[in-house]
């Protein structure tokens, strides 16, 4: 007899010896520590191999390299996704959701390295995408890999899920805190001890790794060098207002090109356009290369006209119109390089585009406000980072992570009263237009976006086939009501289904509607199909219990045969179902 192996040993050793939730907790600092690397790694390759691309450059002139390299990068990450790791999936947010909602927690390994290799040549050679989606998805796969991988259930695999994704998210930006808000807010874990300790060590874990790791030069964070002052609270008031509208503007704009590109008929022509126009725009707008933080930097250490670098207008970085028109374009732009960066084959977020957006949507109403002569300037380097976290927050439909995040990216939380009432209003005006964020809309469309729904989520999870009655009791279509009789006295049911030989299904008799005539010896020679009755409704093993909760609601019965190809299966019935929810929603809830 072949022995176990020496992990299969261990698993069982493990469930005998250690609780799940002492185990998910170790398993967090496992996945916040892999994901505090990968995070290094990422963000060391992209600046690396930026420099090396770029750091010739002469800042006086336009160069065209600018034109070629988002190509290039988009072209290396196709062929390695594609036709190296064989992975044709969507990455990011969306599909960590589709994940946990359809797939029960299962991502594949590859994941992790399509997201990795894939970003880093994609935002080192220019693309204008965010890296935070990617490292989140290579955090989540990390988590989902050792859940799959040690056999652990539903419940703690879409916790370890949670803690690879915060994790990951601490890593980047070094914000622990915003990550746990994510995790909660973005992926809606359970607001529960048994989630909080896991998803808080994973963070703190990734974050004290990359703090460790990488240098000040790669990481994003900023001073705030001027305190919030009460007198400019109205400015933030229109700031929200704006940052709604731009989180509108940006949403749209960018499915309205996925649209477009979804008409295009192969990937060649798709990655072809895409390159060309993106290679276009990043030239005549050098700050739309790669992230996007570069320019927020610049802004925030007081070099805002450095903006101005490489651009056919560097000779008017002093004539503030010319200037302040440049920094509306780049709003208004970022948004599109980033869709054609995607929609061409590259990889990348959300993340980094949209507060990039929010942080020059900031600065240019300072900048604005300032240059008509207002009563006292008012500081551009807080409308920045303000701005930032209203615009993400618009974007995301999560104001609480766009707080947190961008307060731990200023080393403080003396914005804290403006970065709430911004980003706040701006969340509201985005709401009244859009229920959805711009990660769940196309899962909401297709009816995959089950997070956000816990019912659905439960029901998504029941199996027809896990509650199906087989014990009744069938009859032939030509038998007779004596023979009904028979069975009557044996059966605990009260339900007949009526089925040929090869168990072809014909229909079923209740015992209410033979009731009277069941004790009259006359009526026994009477066919059984005198008696036979229809449902108004029958259901299939492969059909969704929602679907099935639906035709229960809408006929008002209590039981519902079900048939596969006209053949008889079983019957299943309310009781059954609601006793299997509440088992499976005892088993998704963290505690």
């Amino acid at each position: 007899m072949k022995q176990p192996s020496l992990f299969s040993r261990f698993i069982v050793w493990r469930v005998k010896h250690i609780q799940d939730s002492y185990f998910v907790i170790v398993l967090s600092v496992v996945v916040g520590l892999l994901a505090g690397l990968s995070a290094f790694l990422l963000k060391s390759f992209v600046y690396y191999i930026k420099e090396l691309l770029t750091g010739f450059f002469d800042k006086s002139s336009e160069n065209l390299w600018y034109i070629l390299y988002p190509g290039v990068g988009i072209v290396i990450t196709v062929f390695i996704v594609r036709y190296l790791l064989k992975d044709h999936t969507e990455h990011g947010i969306p599909r960590i959701l589709y994940v946990i909602s359809r797939l029960d927690g299962k991502m594949r390994w590859h994941k992790y390295f399509s997201s990795v290799l894939g970003s880093s040549f994609t935002a080192g050679f220019g693309g204008s995408i965010g890296l935070e989606s990617p490292i989140i998805a290579a955090g989540a796969s990390l988590g989902s890999g050792l859940g799959q991988r040690l056999r652990l259930n539903y419940k703690n695999t879409i916790l370890l899920i949670g803690c690879g994704a915060a994790g990951a998210m601490a890593s980047i930006f070094t914000t622990p805190i915003a990550a746990v808000v994510f995790g909660l807010e973005v992926l809606m874990l359970d607001l529960a001890t048994a989630s909080i300790i896991p998803l808080l060590i994973a963070s703190v874990t990734g974050a004290i790794t990359a703090k460790l790791l990488l240098s000040d030069e790669i990481l994003i964070h900023f001073e705030i060098t001027q305190p919030f002052e009460i007198y400019d609270l109205h400015f933030y008031v229109i700031l929200g207002v704006l940052s709604g509208l731009v989180s509108l503007y940006y949403s749209g704009m960018h499915h309205a090109i996925r649209r477009r590109f979804s008409k295009f008929g192969n990937q060649y022509q798709r990655l072809i356009i895409g390159s060309l126009a993106l290679g276009l725009l990043i030239f005549i707008f050098p700050p739309l290369y790669g992230e996007g933080y570069a320019a927020i930097k610049l802004i925030m250490n007081g070099n805002a006209d450095q903006l101005l670098n490489n651009t056919f207008l560097f000779a008017f970085k002093d004539v503030w119109w010319v200037f302040l028109l440049f920094i509306v374009f780049l709003v208004l732009l970022k948004v599109i390089a980033t869709a054609l960066t995607t929609e061409a084959g590259g990889i990348g977020g959300i993340f980094a585009p949209a507060a990039v957006m929010g942080g020059l949507t900031g600065f240019a109403l300072a900048k604005f406000i300032n240059q008509i002569g207002y009563l006292h300037p008012i500081h551009e380097g807080n409308f920045t980072l303000v701005g930032m976290a209203a615009v993400l927050g618009g974007v995301l439909h999560a104001p609480l992570t766009a707080i947190f995040l961008i307060a731990e990216m200023s080393n403080g939380y003396e914005l804290i009263v403006p970065l709430m009432l911004s980003t706040a209003i701006a969340f509201f005006t985005v709401k009244i237009f859009s229920p959805h964020s711009i990660f769940t809309k196309q899962l909401a469309e297709s009816g995959d976006l089950l997070t956000h729904d816990k019912d659905k989520t439960v029901l998504t999870l029941l199996n027809v086939k896990k509650v199906i009655d087989t014990d009744l009791l069938t009859i032939s279509p030509e038998a007779n009501l004596g023979d009904l009789t028979k069975l009557i006295i044996q059966s605990k049911r009260n339900i007949f289904p009526v089925v040929e030989a090869d168990n072809t299904y014909i229909g079923l008799v209740d015992m209410d509607d033979v009731r009277k005539d069941m004790f009259n010896r006359e009526k026994y020679t009477e066919p059984i199909t005198t008696y036979m009755m229809q449902a108004k409704e029958q259901v299939s093993t492969n059909e969704p219990m929602e679907r099935v909760m639906d035709k229960f609601r809408k006929t008002g019965y209590f039981n519902l045969p079900v048939i596969d190809n006209g053949k008889y299966v079983g019957f299943v019935s309310r009781a059954n179902i609601f006793n299997a929810y509440r088992q499976v929603l005892k088993d998704v809830t963290m505690e």
